[in-house]
């Protein structure tokens, strides 16, 4: 994965192949598999180069269905499915060895003005007083650390708390956590950047709300974990390079699935977008897996 905000960029640029037929390179990794932020975040980027400037997306849905292979790039190929005047709609998909390992269909829309309300934002300290991903992984081990910053060194994450520590017990949620992200680095000021940014980061913690209140990691030898689908509604253009809080919450685990739906403030209180994903929390016996 991207060590660096540099490298994350990179990964964003993709390689025009046809008219909506792109390639997207892979990054430097040890993982057996392409992280499904990449994939993501790719897809977005690709789809995003099929409109008009003045079509900003305010939604995409989509499907996780085999494991990425890291070693080769991803074909992403988009079809228009919609050209009308206020509202867009693509399908993007990206293949790997013949085959599909991931569907996307976004719109986009003309802004315009309309009606508004949003939810208040949670009363949460600030990303100063938040735990940083890097110390959590020092108290697991160094070599903990080292893949920190060998993967993911691209985000800047800080631990508010989760449902299993540093939350107030709620009854009516048992499965939250809390954290402040935002990219290790400044981005230009491209629009289309940024939502590809954001797309990448918001699938790094989401799952593992569903976990909370287990007492099992996502990374534990027990666990089989993957993200199964992702969805987000991007209520209106922010940055990806200022803190942003993502306010989790899992409302149900059942059948070896679990699905977990956030919120995302800017520090000033604005509701920014909406996250929803369902992923594949298995537990297993560690022997069964090798």
């Amino acid at each position: 994965m991207p060590g660096s905000v540099t490298e994350l960029v990179d990964l964003l640029q993709l390689e025009d192949l046809d008219v909506d037929l792109f390639r997207g390179r892979q990054a430097d990794t040890s993982r057996q598999r392409v992280f499904g932020g990449q994939v993501a975040a790719q897809a977005v980027a690709a789809a995003t180069r099929s409109v008009e400037d003045r079509m900003v997306m305010h939604s995409m849905h989509s499907y996780f269905l085999r494991p990425g292979d890291t070693a080769v790039p991803i074909i992403y190929d988009v079809e228009r499915i919609r050209d009308g005047r206020s509202f867009v709609t693509r399908r993007v998909m990206a293949r790997q060895h013949g085959r599909p390992i991931y569907f996307m269909t976004a719109n986009f829309q003309v802004p315009e003005d309309g009606l508004e309300h949003q939810d208040r934002m949670p009363d949460v300290p600030p990303p100063e007083m938040g735990v940083s991903m890097t110390d959590i992984a020092r108290k697991h081990s160094p070599e903990s650390v080292e893949e920190w910053e060998r993967e993911w060194a691209a985000l800047d994450v800080r631990y508010v708390g989760t449902s299993a520590m540093g939350l107030p017990h709620d009854p009516d949620h048992p499965a939250r956590a809390q954290l402040w992200l935002r990219t290790a680095g400044r981005l230009d000021d491209d629009p289309v950047l940024h939502l590809g940014a954001f797309t990448y980061a918001t699938d790094l913690t989401l799952l593992g709300a569903a976990l909370t209140p287990h007492g099992i990691h996502i990374n534990s030898s027990r666990m089989q974990a993957a993200s199964l689908d992702h969805a987000i509604w991007f209520h209106q253009p922010f940055r990806a390079d200022e803190w942003w809080l993502y306010d989790q919450v899992s409302p149900m685990a059942r059948g070896g699935r679990g699905l977990a739906t956030a919120r995302v403030f800017t520090q000033d209180g604005t509701l920014v977008a909406t996250v929803a994903q369902e992923g594949l929390i298995r537990v297993v016996d560690p022997a069964e897996r090798g």
